[in-house]
């Protein structure tokens, strides 16, 4: 028996409870107004097994955001439809020291965006997505998605019209910055497209199933892809903590400000939380709690 496959839900629970002690320390993310209206306390746990087993606590019913979560999965579309030496010409896998939406950073790097999963490099692939408009780009994505995965994501209107009211400046001050570099076709649509993957939404269990689609092996996806994709999230998939929670979990992970996180383990399947209070870098701090409980006392850490 594999270690996600040992779980119980009295061992869940337990852990659950350890990561709601945390939570109090994560603040809501309040830039976007209808983000700000999440609860702090709620938290929800899916895991899914290869073996098709899965087990869930908490609050599963709460529909939020992927928002940056979504990263993983646009870069991983992109890999299939186009291939990696196209992809990997427009963004870099260098892992970035300075905040996801960091300008200057982007400047340093003369407009290279460093990876897909800060603003730069999203924004930057946001505009390679097939389709003829940012409506029908999130469409197709989040169609294709859901057919792979089996899961149930929709576009938020509501979350979208939310952001689109608080439009970030540093999301322009980049998207005018990439596009003097000559890595964006149209900044208006690179933004729509992004701000509208961004609002993609779901339950925890549609952020697990897609999580499934890089854990294991299956016949519409690249294995190479999956590896490539599984190897950035572990670099870069929490910002400028990643390399800290390489070290601690040992686990390919991504999070969004919508308080969403997946952990991938590979084999055996995935691991998908929510919990909106973040920590001052962007990162759900109940989910990571958790999360390292888990991989901690399973042993899941693919470092041995």
């Amino acid at each position: 028996m594999k270690g996600l496959e040992k779980l119980t839900t009295t061992k869940l629970s337990a852990w659950v409870q350890l990561a709601k002690t945390q939570v109090e320390r994560g603040q809501v993310a309040d830039r976007i107004p209808q983000l700000a209206l999440a609860d702090s306390a709620w938290f929800a746990v899916h895991i899914c097994c290869k073996s098709g087993q899965t087990i869930s606590f908490g609050d599963t019913a709460c529909i939020f955001p992927l928002m940056s979560a979504i990263k993983t999965f646009s870069l991983l579309y992109l890999l299939e439809h186009l291939g990696a030496e196209k992809v990997f010409g427009w963004v870099g896998v260098e892992p970035s020291d300075a905040p996801f939406n960091s300008l200057e950073q982007l400047i340093s790097d003369r407009g290279h965006p460093r990876n897909p999963m800060i603003n730069s490099g999203a924004i930057t692939l946001s505009d390679k997505l097939p389709g003829k408009d940012a409506s029908d780009r999130t469409f197709l994505f989040c169609q294709w998605l859901n057919q792979l995965a089996g899961c149930q994501l929709r576009l938020d209107e509501v979350m979208l019209a939310s952001v689109r009211l608080t439009r970030s400046t540093a999301n322009e001050a980049i998207a005018n910055y990439l596009a003097q570099a000559g890595h964006l076709e149209n900044i208006e649509t690179a933004l729509d497209t992004y701000e509208q993957i961004c609002c993609i939404s779901g339950r925890v269990e549609d952020l697990a199933l897609l999580g499934k689609l890089l854990a294991c092996e299956n016949s519409c996806l690249s294995a190479q892809n999956r590896r490539i994709v599984n190897a950035v999230m572990s670099t870069c998939g929490l910002y400028e903590a990643s390399a800290e929670f390489a070290v601690r979990i040992g686990l390919p992970m991504k999070s969004g400000i919508g308080g969403g996180l997946v952990a991938i383990v590979p084999g055996e399947g995935a691991i998908a939380c929510y919990s909106p209070g973040l920590d001052n870098i962007g990162n759900p701090v109940g989910a990571i709690a958790f999360v390292e409980a888990l991989a901690q006392e399973l042993q899941l850490s693919i470092f041995g």
